[in-house]
């Protein structure tokens, strides 16, 4: 798969908003979800919250429960990460992928079509 383009990042206070965007070139119907991910220094990289194409589905993993939003324009081939109430241990490089599996939730293996990533800096 083509990969993704992500777009959106910057330098923010704690406290303060961004809306990531990732363009996802070349989505097809078999494209079943996409996901947002991040990954700091020395950390592995972890899910951060993930849509399905077909029903918007969403899933949000602990980092994002509560603050952030995932969302989609489908005639876009777009996925948007809404983070509010930002906070210092959100800063990271913010990637999103997206995997033909209905096993989205589980399995990072099953993405593909990274992007170059967003950089994310939350100030305290």
């Amino acid at each position: 798969q083509a990969p993704a383009v992500e777009s959106g990042g910057g330098l923010v206070e704690t406290g303060g908003s961004l809306n990531l965007s990732c363009v996802v070139p070349g989505r097809s119907f078999s494209t079943y979800a996409t996901g947002w991910f991040r990954q700091s220094p020395g950390k592995g990289r972890q899910f951060v919250a993930t849509i399905t194409w077909r029903d918007g589905i969403t899933t949000y993993f602990e980092s994002a429960k509560g603050r952030f939003t995932i969302s989609k324009d489908s005639a876009k081939n777009t996925v948007y990460l809404q983070m509010n109430n930002l906070k210092p241990e959100d800063t990271s490089v913010y990637y999103c992928a997206s995997t033909k599996s209905t096993n989205y939730r589980n399995s990072i293996a099953m993405y593909d079509g990274w992007g170059q990533g967003t950089r994310v800096t939350v100030s305290s």
